[in-house]
């Protein structure tokens, strides 16, 4: 089994509060942060919908992907999302096929 890691950003909205991170299982902490598991800050701005990520081979490379996009301008940011997910649905009922509401795990 290949090591897979992930950059990949929550919000709580469209054009809302950005939250940065890495993972190696994006799918189990996008539910995390669906169920309200994440950290204290994406608890506290309800950052549940995952609009955006990216697959690394390495943790390095992941993490050196997070610093910089925590350094970029927010509207950079914005638009990286828009490139590939211009309505900013919840790429964990898109990409994985389960809805948290309604699934039972």
């Amino acid at each position: 089994m290949r090591n897979q890691f992930y950059t990949y950003i929550v919000t709580n909205k469209r054009h809302g509060t950005l939250y940065i991170g890495v993972t190696n299982n994006i799918e189990r902490r996008a539910w995390e942060h669906k169920l309200g598991l994440g950290s204290k800050f994406t608890r506290k701005y309800k950052l549940r919908r995952l609009v955006w990520f990216e697959e690394f081979p390495t943790v390095f490379a992941a993490i050196e992907t997070e610093k910089r996009l925590k350094n970029w301008h927010r509207q950079w940011k914005i638009n990286l999302i828009e490139r590939s997910n211009p309505e900013w649905h919840d790429l964990l009922l898109i990409s994985f096929g389960r809805d948290p509401e309604t699934s039972s795990g």
